[in-house]
């Protein structure tokens, strides 16, 4: 049946092996000419600079495709897209929601705050600490929309979030059939009642969930890169409810929940009532030009070697890919088990397994796992804090991988810099009010 293909998505023709011309389907230019030049519909792209043309062997003319989102197939003039304009079938659950947890008075306030929105099909910001228990807070939402045969999407910015969040859903929904989307997944084109998908992978949906939920709405690449959210508005009914989780909004949206022009929900304590560790700041030195003598700062060295000796793991965030790659071999003969782990590493996901496993004692990283992967008892440092990468939100995010577990929720955070920034600043100032918040409304105990 054609609808079990197609119900909810857009796809290019050139995907598709079997004849379109159907119901319900509606057939449309994937590239077009506006007063600017092209426009991409899949993506919204309008910068000339991201078109180009080749000679197509499929229309046998010179073809213009857009660069911008090729990594989701090419979308070029004689390849339209064919979208699914008619009903997607549903279906209701009754009661799918398998989970024996409590939820402390925050969350449940935050909880009741998602159910709302859900109802009315409504937007709203849930703005929750690191490590608050943002996933608990959604299940029963989530469960209310599934009980009433709405489709749920959780959208995350990376595969990391999108492999930790998968299976966790489907253990408290073990019902619900679930697909899981990023770059190689095996679910690719199924359209399910509850889909965990990376943001990029929306580019295959149109009108398709009920409720669409956006985690970390905060990160790269979806805090720069406009098609992701335009991808979120195509691929979200227009009748429906939009919710964005974060620890860190941007300052905009910080001065629209503060001015009441955007409805939201805090969370400004972790579940297990014990505060935000906050970092500690600790001047290193010209770390750079040690480190072009193959040294790094003393007080760097006997952080890591304090870890080595109490067995604590530790995350070391650097600012970049090529000092990773040399600093690694370096600390290797401290501990032959340290290692490394980057965006672009092809052993990326096998390495974090084994640090969640308690396998590596140290493990080097850039931003790429600033946030979405928790492991219960773990320090962190990062050398050259000063540099731009690390801005406040980032800074957050990396400081929130301490303390998450009831077990151990305290835990040291160093920043290691040649100089303070505001970056830094702002970082530890927001740990600090979000402590002050808990206090105030009783949600933390000394």
């Amino acid at each position: 049946m054609i609808s079990l293909h197609l119900a909810g998505k857009q796809l290019l023709k050139s995907e598709l092996s079997f004849s379109h011309d159907a119901k319900h389907v509606q057939i449309v230019d994937s590239i077009v000419k506006t007063k600017k030049g092209y426009r991409c519909v899949r993506c919204d792209n309008e910068d000339q600079q991201l078109f180009a043309s080749f000679p197509c062997a499929r229309c046998g003319r010179i073809c213009t495709y857009c660069r911008k989102c090729v990594m989701m197939g090419r979308c070029s003039e004689c390849n339209p897209l064919v979208i699914w304009t008619g009903p997607i079938p549903s279906t209701s659950f009754s009661s799918p929601l398998k989970w024996s947890g409590k939820l402390s008075p925050a969350q449940q306030l935050a909880s009741d705050e998602v159910c709302q929105a859900i109802d009315r099909n409504d937007s709203l910001l849930v703005w929750a600490v690191c490590g608050a228990g943002k996933t608990e807070v959604l299940f029963a939402g989530i469960n209310l929309a599934l009980s009433r045969g709405k489709r749920v999407c959780i959208a995350a910015p990376r595969t990391d979030v999108v492999l930790e969040l998968a299976p966790r859903l489907a253990s408290v929904f073990p019902s619900v059939d679930m697909a899981a989307l990023y770059g190689g997944s095996e679910d690719r084109g199924k359209l399910a009642s509850l889909t965990v998908a990376t943001t990029h992978q929306l580019l295959r949906y149109y009108r398709a969930f009920d409720v669409m939920i956006v985690d970390e709405v905060d990160a790269f690449p979806y805090s720069v890169d406009p098609m992701l959210s335009y991808a979120v508005e195509r691929a979200r009914k227009p009748t429906s409810s939009l919710i964005y989780l974060t620890a860190t909004p941007n300052e905009q949206w910080q001065y629209e929940v503060k001015s009441g022009k955007r409805k939201a929900v805090t969370i400004p304590a972790r579940y297990h009532r014990h505060p935000l560790p906050v970092p500690t700041f600790e001047w290193c030195g010209n770390w750079q030009k040690k480190w072009r003598h193959h040294r790094l700062p003393l007080c760097v060295v006997q952080w890591m070697y304090a870890r080595l000796e109490q067995k604590k793991q530790a995350f070391v965030f650097v600012p970049h890919i090529d000092l990773l790659q040399q600093v690694v071999p370096y600390l290797q003969q401290f501990h032959p088990h340290i290692e490394g782990v980057h965006a672009e590493d092809p052993k990326r996901k096998e390495k974090v397994l084994t640090f969640r496993r308690g396998q590596i004692p140290i493990l080097v990283t850039t931003t790429i796992l600033e946030r979405g992967v928790t492991v219960p008892n773990v320090d962190v440092a990062v050398l050259g804090a000063e540099q731009p990468i690390f801005t406040e939100s980032a800074l957050v995010q990396i400081a929130g991988r301490v303390g998450r577990s009831a077990q151990y929720p305290t835990g040291d955070i160093r920043f290691f810099h040649f100089g303070k920034t505001k970056a830094m600043l702002k970082a530890k100032r927001h740990i600090v009010r979000m402590n002050e918040e808990a206090r105030k409304r009783g949600l933390i105990d000394e």
